[in-house]
């Protein structure tokens, strides 16, 4: 569109904006000369009686109109005359009293003047009766209009014969006051707020702008089901973690839709919080108390460095991306076989950080010479080794394709890292890794081995960092469930009983720069997963979020245990032992003497079994290097 046409386009949206605003003023004003008129004519009748009212008016249409003057030109310069009454807000009655209040001093001041030079009759007692009902009628004429705005938004409602959802708001404080006050202004919105819940005492079955509250948490199950509750909305953004899920908990086993208003940042800079309330989501069921980091050890260790990270756009690699550049490093070095991903990573940090920073490189770990080329050219003062397959099922399936990528893969890389000289390298591992069941937690296993191993022998510092399962990455179990909820079920689950522990992507990698920190070499970080998560419930309450009832609506299926699987998943082996560090939420798995030169002739045998492609060798040799490994036939 031209410049001319751009013009074209505003003008008349201008035009109708002017004469808008010039007609709401002009009512505004022809009603509050009309107010000051009736003040000056009722107020004689009250203080001197009917008999004398009619001559002192006739005879005092100077005062009225000095009177008249002064108030219009006080609110007009107050913009009494710019607020839109039926949006009206405290601050904007208080204005108006305000600018009365001023408007009344000026009136009695030269009130005074003109009854000392004999231009009027009207005595102060008089003129206070006058000004007080301008004042009150004039409060009032603004009240009316939001009363008839409201009364005739109701009207519209019901001409309009839609459905209005009956709407249930958790929380009555100042987030809940600005999402009601934009729920009854909003023609768009079509919703009954039915009550509040708050479990402070001092608000039990108090009514908060027309609304009443009708009890705590614990009555939310009950309130739903009396008043027909369609929505619930948890408007609390300043509750902790452990409360908003308790309560997002109790409002997931209504059967009605949650919605949820999640930060308080919204509530504080004063920006439309209604842009920002969204459906609940699983996360929000495990969500835990937000992790605290060091953030200045951190930032020792990558501002201004060069940070390499293998796998770098998989789901734990690129959320490393992403932390890593929020600390200033020199450069960030992405290396990953999968173009796809990591093109997608790179537009993103592109955007947000330039491109003099990133380099990305489409490479496979298992190139050890292609490896060494990229260590020798970047010489990376910290590396991160995320590159692995780890899709249990499938690596069971092809055994060989894990052994080669996920050992191999990773000796090559700690043996550029030691030949290269790096400060520092870090394992991402698994909680599959401890007794592991399946191919691909025993590889991940033999990878902690080999990087406790290199430590013996190396100026650089290895170490691995353990955890379970990060919602929302590839291959979890919360996109599956979600797809196929959306197909129209059923939802499959391997085992009723089998449960895993969770941790958010974000959540994950920070827990992972801030182990790596405290690295010295040789140490197996396990994070703190908290609880563990039944699938089912799991399952269950995904159901519930996307407006199904579990086993009605939309059934679940219990399929068997996939190979390899395990029902329960451990992060630390019978004879490692925990020490703490600084971090609450970070622990030492106590190191495992290794003998390098049985464990190299161990990889040698697995690695011919792997190159032949040979199942049951692969077993075999997996079996002598891992001894935890538990062989499913």
């Amino acid at each position: 569109m031209s410049n001319n046409e751009n013009k074209k386009y505003i003008k008349p949206t201008a035009k109708v904006k002017t004469k808008y605003n010039l007609f709401r003023n002009r009512t505004l004003l022809l009603i509050d000369m009309l107010i000051v008129v009736f003040a000056y004519f009722v107020t004689p009748i009250i203080v001197d009686g009917i008999d004398n009212a009619m001559k002192m008016v006739a005879s005092q249409y100077g005062t009225i109109l000095v009177s008249m003057v002064i108030f219009i030109a006080v609110l007009y310069i107050a913009r009494v005359y710019t607020v839109l009454w039926i949006h009206a807000s405290t601050r904007d009655y208080a204005r108006i009293l305000y600018a009365g209040l001023v408007a009344s001093v000026f009136v009695l001041m030269i009130n005074n003047l003109m009854v000392h030079f004999n231009y009027t009759s009207y005595g102060p007692r008089q003129t206070i009766c006058a000004v007080f009902i301008i004042l009150v009628f004039m409060l009032f004429s603004r009240m009316l209009t939001y009363a008839l705005y409201s009364v005739y938004r109701e009207r519209q409602h019901m001409v309009a014969d839609v459905k209005r959802q009956r709407l249930l708001i958790v929380g009555a404080g100042s987030a809940a006051m600005i999402l009601l006050k934009d729920l009854a202004g909003n023609n768009n919105l079509n919703y009954d707020v039915v009550g509040f819940i708050d479990d402070d005492k001092t608000k039990q079955y108090a009514i908060i702008y027309g609304v009443k509250v009708l009890g705590n948490r614990h009555d939310i199950q009950r309130i739903c089901k009396e008043k027909s509750v369609d929505e619930i909305l948890l408007a609390i953004p300043s509750a902790g973690v452990s409360d908003r899920r308790e309560i997002l908990e109790i409002c997931n086993e209504t059967g009605c839709k949650i919605k949820i208003l999640p930060s308080i940042d919204q509530v504080i800079s004063g920006t439309d919080i209604r842009n920002h309330v969204r459906d609940v989501q699983i996360e929000d069921l495990l969500a835990r108390e937000p992790i605290k980091l060091d953030n200045t050890e951190i930032s020792d260790y990558i501002e201004g460095k060069t940070i390499l990270v293998t796998g770098g756009g998989g789901s734990i690699g690129s959320e490393l991306c992403r932390q890593i550049m929020r600390y200033n490093p020199e450069k960030l070095v992405v290396l990953d076989i999968y173009e796809n991903n990591a093109y997608d990573l790179q537009m993103e940090l592109n955007k947000e950080y330039g491109t003099e920073k990133i380099d990305v490189i489409i490479a496979s770990v298992r190139d050890k010479d292609r490896l060494k080329k990229v260590f020798l050219k970047y010489n990376p003062y910290i590396v991160f080794h995320a590159a692995a397959h780890k899709h249990v099922p499938l690596m069971e399936a092809n055994p060989s394709e894990a052994i080669k990528n996920n050992v191999f893969g990773t000796l090559n890389a700690v043996q550029c890292a030691d030949e290269c000289g790096v400060k520092r390298f870090v394992l991402i591992s698994t909680d599959k890794a401890v007794n592991p069941t399946n191919i691909m937690g025993a590889t991940k296993r033999v990878c902690e081995m080999i990087v406790q191993c290199a430590q013996a022998n190396s100026k650089t510092e290895f170490v691995a960092v353990r955890f379970g399962n990060v919602l929302g990455s590839n291959g979890s179990v919360i996109p599956l469930f979600k797809k196929q909820i959306e197909s129209g079920g059923p939802v499959t689950v391997t085992h009723k009983e089998i449960t895993r522990f969770f941790m958010t992507i974000p959540e994950a990698t920070q827990l992972v720069l801030q182990a790596a920190s405290y690295a010295k070499g040789g140490e197996i970080f396990v994070l703190d997963m908290g609880e563990p998560v039944r699938i089912y419930d799991l399952a269950k309450n995904l159901i519930r979020l996307s407006g199904y009832k579990p086993n009605v609506d939309m059934k679940i299926e219990v399929c068997g245990l996939r190979p390899g699987e395990k029902l329960y998943e451990e992060l630390l082996m019978e004879e490692e032992g925990l020490e703490n560090t600084e971090h609450d939420k970070i622990f030492i798995g106590k190191p495992i003497d290794i003998e390098k030169d049985k464990l190299f002739s161990m990889l040698a045998d697995l690695k011919e079994a792997a190159e032949k492609d040979d199942i049951e060798a692969i077993k075999c040799s997996v079996e002598k290097v891992v001894p935890t490994y538990i062989r499913q036939q």
